[in-house]
């Protein structure tokens, strides 16, 4: 399988001024700990990680510091997640079919997790790993702040990665994307929006996005609790 990563986000949201995948997590850059489960999923044969190109010498280090037993390119990021994951899609060796696409700031997952989603990407055209909503949640009027609508959370699921998809597929709708101008967070939203079916593949608990010091501090202890359970 061919995994794509996006890692061009400058991190503004963690308070920094550079990549916050370049931050120090238990002794290693954040990206490091993305690259090792990948490394470790048996299904991943070939990585591309997509970045600015002023940061690819850091990253290249980090990547030759690992010692990893998987192909790696480095493909030139884009303004946006959108732009970066259509630069990856274009950069991916001719073979491939399908594509799981990782954020990179999700430096928890599991190898288990990206197999799993490996296997379903080859029965469903598009997927996401997500988990059931815990907390109730509220839409509101954004000028007012007052609660317009309570949403039923058993129907309710919060995305992560991996996000896996048919490459010609995915291709073509981001192809229309470009001519309709549609903006997403994400490429499952643009397979809805070409109206096609999204399958959810159950994710982890522990799968959190590093996006905030908060986030960061959750991450390193969730990875010190992992280590003294595997010691």
């Amino acid at each position: 399988m061919h995994l794509l990563i996006p890692a061009a986000g400058s991190g503004k949201r963690m308070g920094g001024d550079r990549n916050k995948l370049l931050l120090p997590l238990r002794g290693k850059p954040l990206l490091a700990w993305t690259l090792l489960a990948a490394n470790a999923a048996q299904s991943i044969q070939w990585i591309g990680i997509i970045a600015q190109p002023g940061e690819w010498q850091e990253l290249k280090a980090i990547v030759a510091d690992l010692g990893l037993n998987r192909t790696v390119d480095f493909i030139p990021g884009g303004e946006t997640r959108q732009e970066s994951v259509h630069n990856g899609l274009n950069g991916l060796p001719d073979a491939a079919a399908q594509v799981l696409i990782h954020d990179g700031a999700r430096c928890l997952v599991s190898p288990a997790l990206i197999d799993r989603c490996t296997v379903a990407v080859h029965h469903y055209p598009g997927l996401i790993a997500a988990i059931p909503v815990k907390d109730t949640i509220k839409q509101v009027i954004p000028d007012t702040h007052q609660i317009a609508h309570t949403p039923d959370r058993h129907l309710l699921w919060a995305a992560q990665t991996p996000q896996g998809f048919e490459v010609a597929t995915l291709l073509k709708c981001h192809e229309e994307a470009r001519q309709q101008g549609w903006a997403v967070t994400d490429d499952a939203a643009l397979f809805e929006k070409c109206g096609l079916p999204v399958q959810i593949v159950e994710g982890e608990d522990t799968n959190l996005k590093v996006t905030t010091p908060v986030d960061l501090a959750i991450a390193d202890f969730i990875l010190q609790q992992r280590h003294a359970t595997e010691a």
